[in-house]
């Protein structure tokens, strides 16, 4: 595992105690003891946390840690640390077992940390000029009528200097006023500082009544700011991560501070914004102290000496301008989608079109589906279709390009597979002469979703230049919601991957939605979203033809074509004839129509006819039974008919073939006669 490869002392760096729970605490310490460390290195990681540690306690605690049923290990503090930013050094790269899932590109790692060298800090010669550096970040960041919060005080503890509240009720344009007066005498303006700690601003404008998160008026920028590297690496990461910096500040000792660009139009947006800002830091190797998000927070001043170093202003305005483009390039920068290129370039020069994998139908390295009912031999099509192209021969109506098939069985046991392709063989009559170009891959019951098969399927088709990898059926490793279109949009692009890859066709079926088929269009057909249909190359739609109408045998098919690359064929009419299919070259099948789902207005009148039908033969056996007596009278009927002289009433009324006068019953026709 990989906790017992490394050493997880140097990871607790990553690990913040005054941001974790109670539980978080415990779980680090247990995880320690686990992992053979001594209770000295959790105390050493504890006292980080000065607003919670007790000396004494993590002994205390350690000799509880007995062990559970499932004990924290050192895999805990692994994640823990990599939430924080850490990576490990091999995340660069290692071999692949066989099965082992290809892991997307992590596309907001931008830098590779392994090749920073480092960006030289200018430091400020003896020209240097404090009053310039504080006014150019003033004017910077602040509007005139802004107040600014500022520290020069500062208080000791433990041997550390600590800033005092300070002073934020003046605005910016009263300092920068000052400033221009002061002759070089910031103390003189702001009030005296110890050169021994430096001096601090805060970057938010205030409301000239507090130092807090809830004075903050204007959520603006966010502090940026790591000292686990040396500066000038600091100072390369910030620039090549393209951070839109209003002002880059040396802090005058481990580290640089950059004021970043936020503009959030509230405190919600402003904290959406700076964990993502964080996160794509810690990602690129900047672990950002998680008290650094709050947007009263101080940071250094620039003008200012820090013991005996200077607190300077490096930079101003550079990377993107706003948040907004940042983080949009972010989102691009490893995008690994292509440039776009100019008409004008290839116009003359155009690139060959891949040549037919099915004449008419499908081009190689493209997609197609075939969909229809149940039943329909679909599986038996692409068999058929597999036979075609490794042996180069004709399919149905289309000749196929020669070349090597995967067959992917989702459905059938390995056995049944095997005899439906022997089957299919003898049923062409065809010789066996290169059935060495289809591969099988059996899956039934080991299917996974399209996301995850995919890389598997990259991986061992990889050298075999197949010109076509045949998945039946789809419906076994759907992700998603079918009825969803992002959800299909992102299923399909799976397709896509394989194709691109692996530079050959896909193809795969899948069934009908519910319901007769024939009043929908073709691509309309096949279940779910209508992203299936319009997604492929080519569509072939298989839709059952009404035999009975002419009274033939057997099941009768036309396979309709939506195609993106070729003229639409002419409906195909066939017969499926187990264990393939025939076309109907007799032209028997040409005049019949599919079965259409009616209106249900249409629908309850057929009905209603059905009934009136019905009730009129009903009728007309009780009358011709009652004739045996020589005349027929309502009573008769009824009493035939199991039912009241009133039920006989108004059936008469509603069939409108028989007289009714005097209690008595004739036919209108016999009337008539």
């Amino acid at each position: 595992m990989e906790h017992s490869k490394i050493n997880l002392l140097p990871l607790l760096d990553y690990i913040d105690p005054s941001f974790c729970t109670y539980q978080e605490w415990v779980q680090v310490g247990m995880a320690l003891k686990i992992e053979g460390y001594d209770v000295s290195d959790w105390d050493a990681w504890s006292r980080r946390d000065g607003g919670r540690y007790h000396a004494g306690e993590c002994v205390q605690k350690w000799r509880t840690f007995t062990g559970t049923d499932s004990p924290v290990t050192g895999a805990t503090i692994v994640d823990m640390a990599k939430k924080g930013g850490w990576r490990s050094q091999t995340d660069g790269g290692h071999a692949y077992d066989w099965d082992d899932m290809i892991i997307a590109k992590d596309e907001q790692v931008i830098i590779d940390q392994r090749w920073i060298e480092g960006r030289e800090l200018q430091e400020p010669g003896d020209d240097w000029d404090p009053v310039k550096d504080l006014t150019t970040y003033l004017t910077t960041l602040f509007d005139s009528t802004d107040y600014v919060g500022y520290v020069t005080s500062s208080w000791e503890k433990d041997g550390k200097f600590l800033p005092s509240k300070g002073n934020f009720k003046r605005t910016a344009g009263e300092l920068i006023e000052e400033l221009t007066v002061c002759d070089g005498d910031i103390g003189a303006v702001l009030g005296d500082y110890n050169p021994r700690v430096g001096a601090w601003i805060r970057f938010n404008a205030l409301d000239g009544k507090g130092v807090r998160n809830e004075n903050v008026t204007d959520y603006k920028y966010a502090l940026v700011e790591s000292d686990n590297m040396e500066p000038e690496k600091q100072n390369e990461i910030i620039r090549q991560l393209e951070l839109p910096v209003a002002c880059l500040v040396y802090s005058g000792g481990k580290s640089v501070h950059a004021i970043v660009h936020i503009d959030a139009a509230n405190y919600e947006e402003y904290r959406k914004r700076v964990d993502y800002l964080y996160h794509v830091c810690r990602k690129n190797g900047l672990d950002i102290d998680q008290q650094n998000r709050n947007p009263s927070r101080l940071s250094r001043m620039p003008g200012v000496l820090r013991n005996g170093k200077k607190q300077y202003l490096i930079d101003t305005n550079i990377g993107k301008e706003s948040f907004v483009e940042w983080r949009d390039w972010v989102e691009a920068v490893n995008d690994d989608l292509p440039d776009p290129e100019s008409l004008r370039d290839v116009w003359n020069h155009m690139p060959p079109l891949s040549p037919a994998l099915i004449d008419g139908v499908l081009r190689q390295g493209h997609k197609m589906m075939i969909a229809g009912p149940s039943k329909a031999g679909k599986s038996y099509a692409l068999i058929e279709l597999v036979a075609a192209i490794a042996e180069g021969r004709k399919w149905l109506q289309w000749d196929c390009a020669q070349g090597k098939v995967l067959y992917v069985n989702l459905e059938l046991d390995r056995a049944s597979c095997l005899h439906r392709f022997k089957d299919v063989y003898d049923a062409l009559g065809w010789p066996a002469q290169s059935i060495s170009n289809i591969d099988i891959w059996n899956l039934r019951g080991k299917s996974l979703p399209m996301d995850k098969l995919a890389p598997k399927l990259i991986r061992r088709a990889a050298k075999k230049n197949y010109m076509a990898i045949i998945i039946d059926p789809i419906y076994k490793i759907i992700t998603g919601d079918e009825n969803s279109a992002d959800q299909m949009a992102h299923f399909c692009n799976q397709f896509d991957k394989v194709c691109t890859e692996l530079n050959c066709a896909v193809i795969y079926c899948h069934h009908h939605s519910k319901g007769a088929q024939g009043g929908k269009r073709s691509m309309d057909r096949a279940s779910g979203s209508g992203v299936f249909a319009r997604d492929a190359d080519a569509l072939l739609d298989m839709i059952q033809l009404e035999t009975d109408q002419v009274g033939l045998p057997g099941t009768a098919w036309r396979i309709e074509g939506t195609l993106r690359e070729f003229k639409a064929f002419e409906p195909l009419n066939l017969w499926f004839e187990y264990p393939v299919h025939k076309i109907d070259d007799t032209g028997f099948l040409a005049g019949l129509t599919p079965s259409i789902e009616k209106d249900p207005w249409k629908k309850s009148q057929e009905t209603r006819q059905k009934r009136k039908e019905s009730k009129k033969q009903q009728l007309e056996s009780a009358y011709n039974a009652c004739l045996i007596n020589g005349s027929v009278t309502v009573a008769d009927m009824a009493n035939y008919m199991d039912t009241t002289e009133r039920t006989i009433r108004r059936y008469l009324k509603e069939v409108d073939e028989f007289e009714l006068s005097n209690g008595k019953i004739t036919k209108k026709e016999e009337i008539k006669g």
